[in-house]
């Protein structure tokens, strides 16, 4: 594909997924949003206003809003349940395992203000895990979009598809990467930028910044692959595949825990396929700490420059 634009602004992610939702519900009156006492955060204030008998505020209560989810579902409704991702993932695990993912429910779940968003809230409110929790579940696709094109994308998709999801929301402002006109696809990574010398793996908030290390180790004349993997489950097994066998080399990053998360599903694939040195990049099994989400990321060795390096100490074990 083209170049990303790669401009100076950036964007809330969570302002295209409310744009979009509203425009979808108004072509379909089946389409409702439940959430948590988060019409704030979860940008529903638009969607209250044009629809305020499709807006469900549960309140404080996650579990009892992924079964008002699955209720709704069962209703023939297509609901958005909207919650901070920490919270959703944690607090409600159970019944999105029994009443959303076991019973395939036509829920889709919306982690907000994902990863380490809120920062200065610290380890209480960071979502490292979700990633782990929720694709090990079956009939659960989860995505992560690298951008406010992806995000439109994928809720679009998500209100066609006939079946649950979870999609998972950062409010850390990303750059543009992918054309506005485009289509999400299921299980298929995006290309961003081809090589062969090494291949940069990452979604949600760190694609950016992988192609900014690439950006980097092109200087140094080092030829990196960049993939955008927005789906980690189901993930692109064959996008993965050739990557290992014509770069020789795997890095992957991510706003999460290194364990269970992307990196861990990409090493799974390369372990049975195509066995290659790999990095992950993350958060090292540790309550990642305080401090903004940018911050943190650059704390944990995930700063373009860093990212860059960690790329040139795994090639040399190629």
């Amino acid at each position: 594909m083209d170049a990303p634009n790669m401009n100076a602004n950036l964007y809330d992610c969570r302002d295209a997924f409310a744009a979009t939702l509203e425009t979808l519900a108004a072509g379909e009156q089946t389409i409702v949003a439940v959430c948590n006492d988060s019409v704030g955060s979860s940008k529903l204030g638009g969607f209250k206003a044009k629809f305020p008998g499709r807006l469900v505020n549960v309140g404080i209560a996650e579990q009892n809003m992924v079964g008002v989810g699955a209720g709704l579902a069962n209703g023939g409704r297509i609901p958005f349940v909207c919650g901070a991702s920490c919270f959703l993932t944690g607090r409600a695990l159970e019944q999105i395992k029994a009443d959303i993912s076991y019973s395939n429910a036509n829920v889709k779940l919306i982690g907000i203000s994902s990863g380490m968003a809120y920062g200065e809230l610290g380890p209480t409110h960071h979502s490292i895990e979700d990633f782990a929790w929720t694709r090990v579940l079956p009939n659960l696709p989860v995505i992560a979009p690298c951008d406010r094109s992806e995000t439109a994308a994928a809720v679009r998709w998500a209100a066609s598809y006939a079946g649950p999801c979870f999609l998972r929301l950062s409010r850390v402002g990303v750059p543009d990467l992918l054309p506005e006109d485009h289509t999400f696809e299921l299980g298929r990574a995006n290309l961003l930028r081809d090589g062969t010398d090494v291949t940069l793996i990452a979604n949600g908030t760190l694609t950016h910044r992988m192609v900014k290390a690439a950006e980097i180790l092109a200087k140094q004349g080092v030829n990196a692959r960049v993939l955008n993997m927005a789906t980690v489950r189901p993930i692109d097994e064959k996008a993965i595949i050739a990557a290992a066998m014509e770069t020789g080399a795997i890095v992957t990053a991510e706003e999460h825990s290194i364990y269970g998360g992307l990196g861990s599903a990409v090493a799974e694939v390369v372990v049975e396929n195509a066995p290659v040195p790999m990095k992950r990049l993350g958060v090292p099994g540790i309550y990642a700490p305080t401090g903004s989400a940018e911050f943190l990321l650059d704390e944990l060795g995930m700063a373009p420059s860093a990212i860059a390096e960690a790329a040139l100490a795994l090639i040399k074990r190629k």
